[in-house]
């Protein structure tokens, strides 16, 4: 068929005056091929020209977003402020400040930082100065951030968007460009009280947001080594075994273990005493049964990680959260910049119906929301040194969240419930029953704008009272404040209950509260006839 392309091209340039003489001609120099599949292909290239241009020389192009990207309209957004203001109300509860960073790094910065998912760092096209790269996460350019200024404490938070040239799964929450939102503590400080301090605030984030169930799943890399060095794990292949084990999330043992050896190159025996300890499961009381096993007690390091995992689940206790850690040895997370205590949550429920959000990427509807993992993190105390000139370290831990998957499987929530999702903060609408009152309105309005009030207003001289409180329905909005030509006469505005129809009166000279239990509008006009929001 190639060949036949290739003869459609040359053959039949002036693709719409193609004659049936021609493609008879044609035949007897391509036996075995039929008009209709000159036809067929003719017609896929007529289709490539229309894409490309008509021959009025215009382009003509397909309206739709890049690859892994999305837009977001206005319910959606109301729904992503909501988790975001969750996410931030926690990180503030716990203390944390903000900072911010560039949206690309030098190239050298990201560079050998990420182990095999390096290969999906951005990079910038060298426009004859720096060689750059769009940031693939907020941690690495935190760690350049301390270096940089020579910060050796802080508790801070970070939300923005990072990016990744992935295989996006949309209704997944998988994408190529996408936020993240960040809590790290810096620092010298008693081991394992900021590292449990961040699974505590996992646990409260999921927890507010109501997800479903989910479970923290530990480990350490340090316990990681140690297995893998009694194993029989050459130290060379420690890293590229560990992006292995990370796949077990995704993978079945029987495939990792295939991978491990026929691609990585480990032995079997090793890999299937790996395999032994990768399906434990447990709490405190398994890291007390791997310190008495007769391998694991053998390694220095893993022996210290099993100390260190005894004593977070004691303030574990002490924050009330074991009910959802689980000590798991299959956990690895491929990351390079790892040196201790990792973990991450993954919900544990099936997921609701999905909507569809795939047809511009062309991609079938999954099933149910399968998210997977929604939060990660650990400790990377040597990462901050790497881009120290004297190689000073800074303790680091700090956990992830994944915002993309939260907000797939809330959006989704959203969609299979009735309830209205509000997309504007609106608490009163100026509305008129008469003609000829805009200047009234919008003297209304201003007094209430300049109060702090939001408020609203029709962009027309005279619309309908109807048109009005259909808007104020539809939009959600609580109140009314009507004018009309006989309120104008008596000094008064009739404000109206958008949900009860209930009207009242007002009285300019009075003062009058309204609280409406269905909100938090509180509005007071005062003798000198100025609405505002009375506290």
């Amino acid at each position: 068929m190639n060949v036949l392309g290739i003869f459609c091209v040359r053959a039949c340039s002036g693709l719409v005056g193609f004659r049936t003489a021609t493609r008879v001609r044609c035949l007897h120099s391509f036996p075995g091929i039929t008009v209709a599949q000159i036809d067929e292909e003719v017609a896929k290239l007529l289709e490539l020209k229309a894409q490309l241009g008509g021959d009025d020389g215009k382009h003509q192009f397909v309206l739709k977003t890049a690859k892994g990207t999305r837009d977001y309209n206005p319910k959606q957004m109301a729904i992503r402020e909501k988790v975001f203001n969750t996410i931030i109300g926690c990180f503030k509860r716990h203390g944390a400040e903000t900072i911010d960073t560039p949206v690309f790094e030098l190239k050298e910065t990201l560079t050998g930082k990420y182990g095999e998912d390096s290969k999906l760092i951005y990079d910038l096209k060298d426009q004859g100065g720096e060689l750059l790269s769009l940031r693939y996460d907020l941690t690495v350019p935190f760690a350049r951030y301390l270096a940089m200024n020579k910060i050796t404490n802080i508790k801070r938070y970070h939300i923005a968007k990072v990016y990744r040239r992935d295989n996006p799964a949309m209704t997944r929450g998988r994408y190529r460009e996408f936020y993240q939102c960040d809590f790290d503590i810096a620092g010298q400080y008693d081991a394992m009280i900021p590292d449990a301090e961040c699974l505590k605030i996992v646990h409260e984030i999921l927890s507010e947001l109501d997800l479903g169930d989910f479970r923290i799943k530990v480990n350490d890399r340090r316990i990681l080594d140690g297995m893998f060095a009694v194993c029989g794990v050459p130290d060379e292949k420690f890293r590229t075994i560990c992006s292995t084990v990370d796949k077990l999330d995704k993978m079945a043992w029987e495939d990792v273990k295939k991978e491990m050896v026929n691609e990585k190159g480990l032995s079997e025996e090793a890999a299937d005493q790996i395999g032994e300890y990768v399906s434990m499961q447990g709490g405190r009381d398994l890291a007390e049964r791997l310190l008495q096993d007769p391998k694991m007690s053998q390694s220095k390091q893993a022996c210290a990680g099993l100390s260190d995992i005894k004593l977070l689940f004691s303030y574990l206790e002490l924050f009330q959260v074991t009910d959802k850690v689980v000590f798991d040895l299959s956990l690895a997370r491929g990351l390079d910049y790892y040196t201790g205590i990792i973990y991450e949550a993954v919900l544990t429920q099936a997921g609701v119906a999905p909507v569809s959000n795939e047809t511009q990427q062309g991609a079938p509807a999954e099933e149910s929301v399968s998210v997977g993992s929604v939060a990660g993190g650990g400790r990377y105390d040597g990462l901050v040194g790497m881009f120290d000139p004297k190689g000073r370290k800074v303790p680091c831990v700090g956990v992830s969240i994944g915002i993309e998957r939260i907000f797939s499987i809330m959006e989704q929530k959203a969609e299979a419930s009735a309830e209205k999702v509000r997309t504007t903060e609106v608490q009163v609408m100026v509305a008129s029953a008469q003609k000829n009152l805009l200047e009234e309105r919008l003297k209304l309005v201003t007094e209430l704008w300049n109060a702090g009030i939001k408020a609203e207003v029709m962009y027309k001289k005279n619309p309908k009272l109807l048109s009005q409180l259909q808007h104020c329905e539809e939009s959600g909005i609580p109140l009314v404040a009507i004018l009309g030509e006989q309120e104008l006469k008596d000094g008064v505005v009739k404000l109206r209950v958008v949900a009860t129809r209930e009207e009242v009166r007002s009285i300019h000279s009075a003062h009058i509260m309204f609280v409406l239990s269905h909100t938090d509008t509180q509005i007071c006009l005062d003798s000198n006839e100025t609405l505002k929001v009375c506290m």
